[in-house]
């Protein structure tokens, strides 16, 4: 069978990529479900949401329009969430929030003029308050290691090794390094894991409209998954000759979005970093065969939503400052990248920084959390400084 081995290899480099992008931030998903509100089991739940409807939505880009599109949850996203904490009315408030931002995504695939609005957002005022927001986050590491050296440096060094070896694979790895610490931890303390705990279940909630949630949830993630994740993935797949169909991808995210929302799923958009695995020509050398590794991602997202619940109860089980270091290694890359183009252009540095220490703070101020107040704060300072140039 001729065919046989080249078409295992854009097989495989779905399946790679679904396993580079799972591995290397569910645990942002779960922390970022858990600040806003969800129980153990919400968030398993919306862990699972997330998963298959990214799944889905990349074989239906990926079948429909013959290019390797794949979508993927909202990873600066789930650290906003994670930055931004409760918030007035609850979980059931961030659900109503998830679907407000599902709403504004599917607004923006029918009226163009929001793209074009949130195009006009700077993008070192966008990329500062994302950065500020990641900030605390990819502290964890560091204090972890203080708060418990035993759990927290082989996971450190798992990363730091990989990341010089096969930076591709370091945080997957530093993952199983902190799956091992749990089995330790579990076997030395005596611990049974129910086995309940790894069956994956729906839980629906009944979203709640609050105008805290939809200016300090809503609005925010909107901004953050457009300027960071769709954006940014369209340029990549140009990168590499794909013309990605706006309005259909906007559509089919935005749908998945809203059908995830009330399961606990944040938001699901075009893959931006892990999209050159099944794009480049390392997926298949003939371009027009590549759309085999979207459906493939696809399809590997859907059997690694299957154990959504186990991979929640591990975080559940695991020891102080585990997960939450394995979380703060996958984002470095992202801060670094945001921190770059906050600063990259001189005449923006001031406005950048203010929305960055704004956003960082963690401030609440009338029911709304900081990154909106940090977009507030950018704009306003740039305004003052550029007005009349």
């Amino acid at each position: 069978m001729p065919e046989a081995a080249p078409l295992s290899r854009p097989i495989m480099a779905g399946v790679v990529t679904a396993l580079v992008g799972f591995t290397s931030s569910f645990a942002v998903v779960l922390t970022g479900l858990s600040a806003v509100g969800a129980d153990a089991a919400q968030a398993a739940s919306g862990l699972l949401a997330v998963s298959l409807t990214m799944g889905i939505a990349c074989i239906l880009l990926a079948w429909r329009y013959r290019m390797p599109i794949t979508v993927a949850w909202s990873t600066p996203g789930a650290a906003l969430l994670a930055a931004t904490g409760a918030v007035d009315g609850g979980w059931s408030a961030a659900v109503g929030a998830f679907l407000l931002t599902a709403a504004l995504i599917l607004l923006t695939a029918l009226w163009p003029a929001l793209g074009s609005l949130i195009a006009r957002i700077p993008p070192s005022i966008a990329q500062a308050m994302l950065a500020g927001v990641l900030l605390p986050l990819c502290l964890a590491p560091i204090t972890g290691i203080v708060a418990n050296p035993w759990g927290v440096v082989p996971v450190v060094l798992t990363w730091l090794v990989f990341a010089r070896l096969a930076p591709r694979w370091a945080v997957p790895l530093a993952f199983v390094a902190a799956s091992v610490v749990v089995a330790v931890s579990l076997v030395t303390a005596g611990d049974a894991i129910d086995p309940a705990l790894l069956l994956p279940r729906v839980e629906l909630t009944v979203p709640t409209f609050t105008l805290g949630a939809a200016v300090g949830i809503a609005l925010p993630l909107f901004i953050v998954t457009m300027a960071s994740q769709n954006v940014p993935g369209v340029a990549i797949m140009r990168s590499f000759g794909y013309e990605v169909p706006w309005r259909p991808a906007m559509l089919v995210t935005g749908l998945g979005t809203a059908i995830g929302a009330p399961a606990g799923g944040h938001a699901i958009n075009l893959a931006a970093i892990s999209a050159a695995l099944a794009a480049s020509p390392d997926a298949d050398p003939d371009q027009r065969r590549r759309w085999i590794a979207g459906v493939s991602t696809g399809a590997s997202y859907l059997l690694l939503g299957g154990f959504s619940a186990a991979f929640a109860a591990l975080v559940l089980l695991a020891p102080d400052a585990v997960i939450p270091a394995v979380a703060g290694l996958a984002l470095l890359a992202a801060f670094g990248s945001s921190v770059q183009q906050a600063i990259d252009d001189p005449g923006e540095r001031i406005p950048a920084v203010v929305t960055f220490l704004i956003a960082a703070s963690g401030i609440s101020l009338l029911g709304v959390s900081a990154a909106f107040w940090a977009l507030v704060g950018g704009l306003v300072v740039r305004t003052a400084l550029h007005a009349g140039r």
